[in-house]
């Protein structure tokens, strides 16, 4: 789990999905993201988590449903929703936190 902080710590917002391979939802949020991550360029950090693949740090954010989507800035969380979003709606939430 210390590299999730070196991974929020950054100077601008990180967005953070959480998502699995096997959850419709989760991929159908694959190209809202990657959307997201075109516009906002290098004024945010977009990342994509595996709960599969990180079941631990899925569980110490309590991550329940499927896809979980989180704001970090200087490293604390400013906000966060379970569910799938449009790309403008998160750009627009991103950039609210710059």
């Amino acid at each position: 789990m210390s590299k999730f902080g070196e991974l929020i710590d950054a100077k601008v917002p990180v967005l953070i999905d959480f998502f699995t391979e096997w959850n419709e939802p989760s991929v159908a949020m694959n190209e809202v993201i990657r959307d997201v991550a075109a516009a906002l360029g290098d004024k945010a950090r977009v990342i994509k988590i595996d709960v599969e693949k990180n079941r631990e740090l899925a569980d110490a954010l309590r991550v329940k449903g499927l896809p979980t989507l989180m704001i970090y800035k200087a490293g604390q969380m400013v906000w966060r929703q379970s569910g799938e979003l449009d790309a403008n709606t998160l750009i627009t939430l991103v950039q609210e936190q710059a």
